[in-house]
């Protein structure tokens, strides 16, 4: 199994706190499997809903085709406890019906009875929310040229554009498939406020 924990577990997330974390091809073993690796994965709340939204395959060029493979099954785990064990997971699927057309299939959404399923890049109705799997412009920003240069030369910031410039953004213009959902936040907390969450792909 191929799993990648985006997010350490030992974090806890308040309801209006928002946490990151990357990874965008680096790893061999990542370069080999696209459709598998996860780049970032994000989660937060606000009125009453925990959005969540995983990104894989990145590195996308403006008119690049999406990336579905059926063989992969990404999980979306949320700890309410603080032991940093899951207590509920949703899972994803892709699969492709006779006529060639690709659909997403998500297990476990909080608040629904059955499965949620339907048409990939398109927003799917669910209950307290919604789901929606496919190609966006990739939302992370990251300054290779001054990361680079801040590990060669072991300086953070000095003024000047040899470091981390907020205007240079070596990701823009690129794209990344993404599977995003919404609910409501009381359907996986009950009467809590906390919880901690990560994501992970798997081929099987």
């Amino acid at each position: 199994m191929n799993a990648r924990r985006v997010l350490a577990a030992g974090a806890i997330f308040a309801l209006a706190m928002p946490a990151f974390a990357a990874d965008h091809a680096e790893a061999p073993g990542t370069q080999a499997d696209p459709a598998g690796d996860i780049a970032d994965y994000y989660a937060w709340a606000s009125d009453g809903t925990i959005k969540a939204a995983l990104t894989y395959n990145a590195l996308l060029a403006p008119g690049d085709a999406s990336v579905y493979d059926g063989d992969v099954l990404y999980t979306m785990h949320f700890d309410v406890d603080g032991d940093a064990v899951s207590d509920h997971d949703i899972h994803f699927r892709f699969g492709m019906n006779s006529a060639g057309n690709w659909g997403v299939q998500a297990m476990g959404f909080p608040g629904a009875g059955a499965a949620v399923q339907g048409p990939v890049e398109a927003v799917i109705p669910a209950p307290g929310g919604m789901l929606f799997a496919g190609l966006r412009d990739d939302p992370f920003f990251f300054d290779l040229t001054g990361f680079t240069n801040t590990v060669t030369y072991g300086t953070l910031f000095d003024g000047s554009a040899l470091y981390f410039d907020s205007t240079r953004d070596d990701l823009a213009g690129t794209n990344v498939m993404s599977i995003v959902v919404e609910f409501d936040a009381v359907s996986l907390l009950g009467a809590d406020t906390d919880f901690q969450t990560w994501a992970t792909s798997s081929r099987i």
